[in-house]
């Protein structure tokens, strides 16, 4: 497993912890807005879903689909479907040696696949950490750990906690 694998593979596992611990919240709780980031868990699922599919589409040069089911129930299951694509791609870029190759992104600027491929990874820790600030504040029991070492701990079944 390369770094780009790793790093991969700890954001979905990450990403999905969290939706794992946001499961038995309210939808009040979900819905309730605080002064950090997109004010919410919901908004924050969405826009870290929206920027995994906005980058994809934009690496690949098709138009950007941004008619998609963002009701909690939905958010999940189309997490998984964009970042499989996002993931797919990623490494398909990699395997073929073209990580410092670029394309245009939507500010019409020349972008590495390489750079977008880490924002996108970079991005999406950056609001789950948002995620967590909310559930403190909600003051959920049990709030998941989501780092690095932790996902490397559970992966190689030496964590179970």
């Amino acid at each position: 497993m390369d770094l780009l694998e790793r790093l991969l593979a700890h954001d979905r596992w990450a990403t999905n912890t969290l939706f794992d611990a946001c499961e038995p919240l309210t939808d009040e709780q979900f819905g309730r807005s605080f002064d950090i980031g997109h004010e919410n868990i919901h908004t924050t699922f969405a826009h870290i879903i929206g920027n995994v599919l906005y980058w994809t589409d934009s690496m690949k040069g098709i138009d950007i689909d941004r008619d998609q089911d963002w009701s909690r129930g939905n958010l999940r299951s189309l997490f998984e479907q964009v970042y499989g694509d996002f993931e797919q791609f990623a490494l398909a870029v990699r395997d073929a040696g073209r990580l410092d190759e670029t394309f245009t992104d939507s500010w019409d600027q020349p972008q590495s696949y390489g750079a977008a491929i880490l924002h996108v990874i970079l991005h999406d820790d950056e609001h789950r950490q948002e995620i967590l600030h909310i559930l403190n504040r909600l003051e959920i029991e049990n709030v998941p750990e989501i780092d690095h070492a932790l996902w490397d701990f559970v992966r190689r079944g030496l964590f179970t906690g």
